[in-house]
């Protein structure tokens, strides 16, 4: 089996981004989304910190705070499961609260369109099923914190009693099997899951439209998924505040800069509301 692992790249240096009117509809990407039936959106933190969630890298990201905890480490050392359960505790009210952006809606709207061909998020919130993406057309890359996976046995459990038991004994949960228990997110080192990346990968071999939404894309395998669409010459649109490491690559079609929940949903809006027949 291949194995898939959470790496992170440098950023580019900056290039010139096109810069839209915000909360208007940005015309190229009207155009894009109006003539398009297979859309692979693959989206990142920068979709959901409207929503209370901080993103990772940003300014005031979590890394800026935290150091991660890798995978080998949480295996091997309860100081180190402590420390992950600790991050993941501190993180869950805001988790366990949010509620769906105007993105994850607009997505949902394409998707209701038929519109999509999947949506792979980078993201661990649960919001696009919140927000009403279906399963059959949802990657959650990355894993999600909406569910604690044993590391033996595989079963799945709500996170809330394992976190209160955890607030109150500050001892790492176990599975009724004995194996460690854990959220089941991708830590660093970590392999991703091979059946979702390779759903990733043959959507890449359907779509007719990829759009990067809220994402760096400096973490590696996973920003390789829409590369690989694009390098079969698919449009390849990024909407993003700040650099990503795709910015200088030459398969990229357009590059909006500037916040995704004022550029997308009025996008969508206009090309679902162009569309022949509407």
């Amino acid at each position: 089996m291949r194995s898939w692992s959470y790496t992170v790249a440098c950023q580019p240096d900056p290039i010139q981004a096109l810069d839209v009117t915000p909360s208007e509809p940005a015309p190229q990407l009207v155009e894009h989304l109006a003539t398009a039936r297979q859309i692979l959106l693959f989206t990142g933190a920068g979709i959901s910190t409207t929503s209370g969630i901080p993103d990772f890298r940003g300014p005031d990201g979590v890394w800026k705070r935290r150091q991660p905890v890798y995978f080998d480490d949480f295996l091997r050392s309860e100081a180190s499961r402590i420390e992950h359960w600790d991050f993941k505790l501190e993180g869950w009210p805001a988790l366990r609260n949010a509620r769906p952006t105007p993105v994850h809606e607009a997505i949902v709207q394409l998707e209701q369109d038929e519109r999509v061909e999947m949506v792979v998020t980078q993201n661990v919130d649960g919001l696009h099923s919140r927000a009403g993406t279906t399963p059959a057309r949802l990657v959650e890359i990355h894993g999600t914190n909406t569910h604690v996976e044993c590391l033996t046995c595989g079963d799945r459990s709500e996170p809330d009693p394992h976190f209160e038991a955890f607030a109150d004994t500050r001892i790492p949960p176990r599975c009724t099997c004995g194996g460690l228990l854990k959220p089941a997110t991708i830590s660093f080192g970590q392999n991703l899951i091979d059946s979702d990346m390779q759903r990733a990968l043959n959507a890449t071999e359907r779509a007719d439209l990829v759009v990067a939404l809220g994402s760096t894309l400096s973490v590696y395998p996973a920003a390789n998924i829409p590369l690989t669409a694009a390098e079969r010459g698919v449009p390849y649109v990024i909407i993003n505040q700040g650099e990503t490491d795709h910015d200088r690559l030459p398969g990229v079609t357009l590059r909006l800069e500037g916040d995704v929940q004022e550029l997308f949903p009025p996008s969508v809006t206009k090309a679902l509301g162009d569309r022949p027949g509407a």
